[in-house]
C-alpha cells in the first residue's frame, strides 16, 4: 500500500519528469499506454467493459491486419473478409472476460506477495495453467471462425496448433509478465497483454494465412496439370474446412 500511495503522491503534487526514477518513468508510460493513468480512470472505474472494447478492436485488427500482410484476400477481393468483425466478437465477448478473469484469480493469489521467489512461481503458474487454458480456447474459436463444424476439425486444430502456440508463450510470457509484475499497476495488466497478444497474434496469423495460401496454391497447380504458378493469392473462397471429412 505505501508503495501505490508513494506513486500517486508523484503524480498529483507535480513533480518534474527529471526528478522521476527511470522505473517511474517506464511506469507512467505503461500506464498511458494502456489506458491506466489514474486510478479513478475509465479502466479502473469500468474495467471489463474497457477491456472488452480494447481486446475488441485488437482483435479485428489483428485479423485485418494479418490478412494484408500476407496478401490473403477475401471472395470479393479486399482484405475486409467475415473473419473481421467474428473476431471483434470473439475479442470482446471471449478473449476479455476470460482474461480478465484469469488474470484476477492470478493476481489475488500473489497479492501482496512481493518476493523474487512469489515473482518467479507466479510466472510458472501463468505458463503451465493460464496459458494452456487461453490458448485452447483460442485455438478452439479460431477453429469455429475458420469454418469448422465438426468435433474432429476443432480436435485437429487444437492438436496440430497447441504445442507451438505454447512454445511462442513460453517465450513471450514471462518476459511480458516479468515486465508487468516490475513496471505496471495490476489494473493495466490486462490490456497490456492484450497489445503484446495483438503482436503476437499478427505474427502467427499472418505465418498460418501464407502457408494455407502456400497450400491452396500447390492444391490449384496439381488439380490443373501445369508447372506452379507465381506467388499469390489463390482462392477458392469459403471454408478452409469445405473439403474435408
Amino acid at each position: 500500500m505505501s508503495v501505490k500511495f508513494q506513486q500517486e503522491t508523484i503524480r498529483t503534487t507535480g513533480v518534474k519528469p527529471e526528478d522521476l526514477t527511470p522505473k517511474d518513468l517506464v511506469h507512467k508510460v505503461g500506464e498511458r499506454l494502456t489506458g491506466g493513468d489514474t486510478h479513478t480512470g475509465y479502466l479502473a472505474t469500468n474495467p471489463l467493459r474497457t477491456k472488452m472494447l480494447t481486446s475488441g478492436v485488437l482483435s479485428a485488427l489483428q485479423e485485418f491486419v494479418a490478412s494484408w500482410l500476407a496478401h490473403d484476400v477475401s471472395k470479393h477481393g479486399h482484405y475486409f473478409s467475415s473473419r473481421v468483425p467474428k473476431m471483434a466478437l470473439y475479442g470482446m465477448f471471449i478473449s476479455a472476460p476470460m482474461g480478465h478473469v484469469l488474470i484476477g484469480i492470478l493476481q489475488k493469489l500473489f497479492a501482496g506477495r512481493t518476493s523474487l521467489k512469489a515473482k518467479i512461481l507466479q510466472i510458472l503458474v501463468s505458463n503451465l495453467i493460464i496459458a494452456p487454458i487461453q490458448n485452447s480456447v483460442y485455438l478452439v474459436s479460431m477453429a469455429i471462425i475458420a469454418g469448422a463444424r465438426t468435433f474432429h476439425q476443432v480436435r485437429a486444430t487444437v492438436r496440430a496448433g497447441f504445442m507451438p502456440v505454447m512454445k511462442v508463450s513460453w517465450i513471450t510470457s514471462p518476459i511480458a509478465l516479468a515486465f508487468a509484475q516490475y513496471f505496471l499497476p495490476e489494473h493495466t495488466w490486462v490490456p497490456f497483454f492484450n497489445i503484446v497478444g495483438f503482436i503476437i497474434g499478427t505474427y502467427v496469423n499472418t505465418h498460418t494465412k501464407k502457408k494455407r495460401l502456400e497450400a491452396l496454391r500447390r492444391q490449384y497447380d496439381q488439380r490443373r496439370g501445369g508447372p506452379p504458378g507465381p506467388p499469390g493469392p489463390y482462392p477458392p473462397p469459403g471454408s478452409e474446412y469445405s473439403r474435408r471429412d
